[in-house]
């Protein structure tokens, strides 16, 4: 292992998120977390607007004004029935939707309606009281041998990096002591490309959260914007390390940018050096190629006109999903080489690593 732990120990956080305006339903002010996500936001500046309903009014119609907007509502019951969530984890739960970062590639572009605002679930017990029941019932590690010892788990990202706004909601710590606080064979994971993990360092989470870090090579991380720079991303990746949570490495989008391959085993040679000396970090890894639907490439061109992204149809294979939608991804040939790159930078610096997937 690299022994050059050190250079990520006095690397600075980044400042955190904070919003320009704050919308909040009168059904969110009636739970404690969301008078509290009110009052914090106040705190850091933002402006308040108390709505006389439930339905989202004032909304920006612009990108820029949109996201940086935050409503405080309630999740209907629909919001709050955990989903299957294959290859990742058994059961999918939602915190929030949406994300303060600007990559422009965005995962949720075409799967969120409406203008990109952030919205934050203040009903978060009844979000969690959800989930006891489904313990046991997954597909995806439940009932796996290869993953049966990371229990039933369940995923809190899929919408959202909860990370990215936890100094204001605080439902990622109240979570995280919840699963700690759960005497059975489950787990937490969440993906995050933000840095803010002081919050968690001390809380008694009993290695039942996995925090996997997005992480790319500097070609991509370009696409990145608003998020934390990767020595960031890697500096906050050993702190909860050495608090004993459990790590993972989420390398996403995996692109051919130039130099890709030097690239990709420079930023894995980088993690296992941030995880130098963790007594027992349980690392493991997911390798996410780029990929995009004809609906979020739109949505993106008018995002971030002008973005040096590659999403032509043209330079992609076709690829039909299982619910009938069409996503464009690497040809065969691209993904074969890709693949074989990463999975052997993967077991030239983290051997110890269980490789999840390749996707």
């Amino acid at each position: 292992m690299p022994s050059d732990a050190g250079r990520f120990d006095a690397v600075p956080a980044q400042r955190p998120w904070v919003p320009k305006r704050v919308l909040a339903t009168p059904a969110a002010l009636g739970w404690p977390q969301g008078l509290a996500m009110v009052e914090r936001a106040a705190a850091l500046g933002a402006e308040v607007v108390r709505l006389k309903s439930d339905r989202l009014t004032g909304l920006p119609d612009t990108y820029r004004d949109a996201k940086s907007t935050l409503a405080v509502v309630v999740a209907p019951p629909g919001k709050r029935r955990p989903q299957p969530i294959p290859p990742s984890a058994d059961w999918r739960f939602d915190l929030a939707a949406g994300c303060p970062a600007h990559c422009q590639y965005c995962y949720l572009a075409g799967s969120l309606a409406g203008p990109p605002i952030i919205r934050a679930y203040a009903n978060l017990p009844e979000i969690l009281a959800a989930l006891p029941p489904l313990l046991g019932q997954g597909q995806v590690t439940s009932r796996n041998a290869a993953r049966a010892g990371e229990g039933t788990t369940f995923e809190a990202s899929c919408y959202t990096d909860p990370l990215g706004i936890e100094h204001i909601t605080g439902a990622l710590a109240e979570t995280i002591r919840q699963f700690g606080a759960w005497e059975a064979p489950v787990q937490l994971r969440f993906t995050t490309k933000y840095d803010g993990v002081a919050p968690l360092l001390g809380l008694a989470h009993g290695r039942r959260t996995r925090i996997r870090f997005s992480v790319n090579a500097a070609g991509a991380e370009r696409f990145e914007g608003g998020a934390p720079r990767m020595a960031q991303r890697l500096a906050a990746m050993r702190q909860v390390a050495l608090a004993g949570y459990r790590i993972g490495l989420t390398v996403a989008p995996v692109m051919p940018v130039p130099d890709w391959r030097a690239g990709y085993d420079r930023l894995l040679a980088d993690c296992a050096a941030a995880l130098a000396g963790v007594p027992d970090p349980e690392l493991t890894v997911e390798l996410i190629t780029h990929r995009f639907t004809e609906g979020s490439r739109q949505v993106l061109q008018g995002w971030y006109p002008g973005s040096a992204l590659e999403m032509d149809p043209d330079e992609r294979s076709r690829k039909t999903t299982k619910f009938g939608g069409v996503k464009y991804v690497f040809p065969r040939e691209r993904m074969a080489e890709l693949r074989a790159a990463l999975e052997g930078s993967v077991a030239r610096h983290l051997p110890a690593a269980r490789l999840l997937y390749w996707t």
